[in-house]
């Protein structure tokens, strides 16, 4: 495994956000829509009550980690959707490159996405809510890790994907962090889904983390049982999501399906 590789994936995409400035702008569109949409929201919804419920710090808070979970997804995803829109496959994998670093380049690359982006936003909610993200204290660090993890897994997911059905496949890219948000409870206690849903949302490990979020907010505690079963639940679709990849990977090759990326 070569150092060198994996960071020239990673400068790669470094280099396109710098020559590209709609990409730089993609970089805080979204974020800063919801994130003005929901403030507004929150801070009528908390003067409806009285100012007796924390709809801003309930509300902002989820907002900021609901979009770092995007973010961390499509800092793989989209980088690797950049390939697949350039046909630059056949001349990545010609080459030394191994998908272990080609997967390690595009980690890296959603990392400095997510840390610009979300920094960005933090700033903004103290600015324009008075919220602040790190009241939190060392609370936060748990709940980024398992988003981190748990981003990551879908991203790998969502590669091998488009990898295995081809360029068509891009929309499984876009769509998958949004059909988690119904099962995550960013919004809502898992209690207020059906009991069938409930079920669902007991496997998707961000529903820990918000339930989390909000008892954190509310009460200033910690469920540890609750972030073991969500990091160890992370930790258990990384690994899936990886041996998909690699699996698919190596199917691709075989079949000698990566000239779809060239005429598609």
């Amino acid at each position: 495994m070569s150092i060198r590789r994996i960071y020239a994936i990673f400068l790669r995409q470094i280099l396109l956000l710098k020559k590209g400035h709609f990409r730089l702008v993609s970089l805080f569109y979204w974020s800063t829509l919801d994130l003005f949409l929901w403030g507004i929201l929150s801070g009528y919804l908390g003067r409806m009550a009285g100012g007796k419920i924390g709809f801003v710090s309930t509300l902002v808070g989820a907002v900021i980690l609901s979009s770092f979970f995007f973010r961390v997804e499509q800092g793989i995803g989209i980088a690797f959707l950049e390939d697949v829109y350039v046909r630059n496959f056949i001349n990545l994998f010609a080459s030394p490159l191994s998908i272990h670093e080609y997967v390690l380049g595009l980690v890296a690359t959603s990392i400095f996405d997510t840390t610009v982006a979300i920094s960005f936003m933090t700033f903004l909610a103290w600015v324009l809510f008075s919220f602040n993200l790190f009241h939190f204290g060392l609370l936060l660090i748990p709940f980024v890790a398992v988003l981190f993890v748990f981003g990551w897994a879908l991203g790998l997911l969502s590669v091998g994907v488009v990898l295995r059905f081809g360029p068509s496949a891009e929309i499984f890219t876009w769509s998958v962090p949004a059909l988690m948000t119904p099962f995550s409870a960013v919004f809502y206690p898992v209690s207020a889904l059906p009991s069938f849903l409930q079920k669902i949302s007991a496997m998707i490990p961000n529903s820990y983390v918000f339930e989390g979020m909000r008892a954190a907010s509310a009460a200033g505690t910690f469920d540890l049982q609750k972030f073991i079963v969500a990091l160890a639940l992370a930790l258990l679709y990384l690994a899936l999501a990886y041996i998909f990849l690699q699996r698919t990977y190596k199917t691709v090759l075989r079949r000698g399906l990566f000239a779809r990326f060239v005429t598609e």
